[in-house]
C-alpha cells in the first residue's frame, strides 16, 4: 500500500531521517517544516515541502495525507508548547481530515516521568501526555519509545520491549528512523506502545515480535 506521509518535525535530526526514507521509497513523502528556507533542503531529501508550525494552523499540512510520522520536539525550549500541545493540534487535524495511521516519536521513561532525571522531566510528562492523548483519540497509532539518541551509523538492528529501563543503553537517531517507518506498514502495531534501543534483530523482525499474529 503506497501512503502518502506526513513529517512533522521534518528539518530535526531525526525528522531528516524519517524524510529521506520516505523519499527514497514506495510511499509519498511531505515534509512539514516550519521555515520557508527549509523546504529546498526536504526537496533535495525527496519530499514535497508544507510550511507549518505545530503551534498554529496545521491544517493544509494534513490535507490529503492518509500517514503521519510525528518526528518533531522542541529541543527543550518548549516542551510544553511544542512536545505536548504540538502533538495534541497535529492529532486533532489528523482526525478531522480522515487520516489513517499515526506513528509516534516518543521516549522511553514517559510511562514514569519522576522516576527519571529531574532535567528531564518537563519533557518526559509532556510526551507522556502527548502519548495519552493519541491513544484515547480515533487514530490507529503506534507508540515509539526510544532510549538516548546518538548520531552514531545505524546498524538495522534493534532491540524492542515494554520495560527496558531508561538507563539500559542508547540508539542511533538513523535506527529510530528506521523503526518508524518500517512501523508504517506494520499494521499489527496498531494500538501498541513499545521501548526501543540499539540490539541484535533486524528491525523487521524485531517488530514482528511485538503484537505476534
Amino acid at each position: 500500500m503506497t501512503r502518502t506521509v506526513l513529517i512533522a518535525g521534518a528539518h530535526g535530526q531525526v525528522g531528516q531521517h524519517v524524510t529521506e526514507l520516505l523519499g527514497a521509497g514506495e510511499h509519498e513523502a511531505r515534509a512539514m517544516v516550519r521555515d520557508e528556507d527549509q523546504t529546498d533542503e526536504m526537496e533535495s531529501l525527496g519530499a514535497e515541502p508544507v510550511v507549518a508550525d505545530l503551534t498554529g494552523d496545521v491544517d493544509h499540512a494534513v490535507e490529503g495525507c492518509d500517514s503521519i510520522v510525528f518526528a518533531a520536539g522542541s529541543g527543550g525550549d518548549d516542551v510544553f508548547g511544542v512536545d505536548r500541545d504540538g502533538a495534541i493540534n497535529l492529532i486533532d487535524a489528523a482526525e478531522d481530515a480522515g487520516v489513517d495511521r499515526f506513528v509516534m516519536l516518543s521516549s522511553m521513561g514517559a510511562d514514569d516521568p519522576e522516576s527519571g532525571p529531574d532535567a528531564l522531566e518537563d519533557y518526559l510528562t509532556a510526551k507522556a501526555e502527548a502519548d495519552e492523548y493519541l491513544r484515547q483519540s480515533g487514530l490507529d497509532h503506534t507508540i515509539v519509545r526510544p532510549g538516548e539518541l546518538t548520531n552514531g551509523s545505524g546498524t538495522g538492528t534493534v532491540e524492542v520491549g515494554d520495560d527496558i529501563g531508561l538507563d539500559a543503553g542508547d540508539i542511533p537517531r538513523e535506527d529510530v528512523a528506521r523503526t518508524l517507518v518500517a512501523a508504517l506498514d506494520h499494521d499489527e502495531l496498531v494500538g501498541e506502545t513499545f521501548e526501543l534501543l540499539s540490539g541484535d534483530e533486524p528491525i523487521q523482525e524485531a517488530l514482528a515480535t511485538i503484537a505476534p499474529n
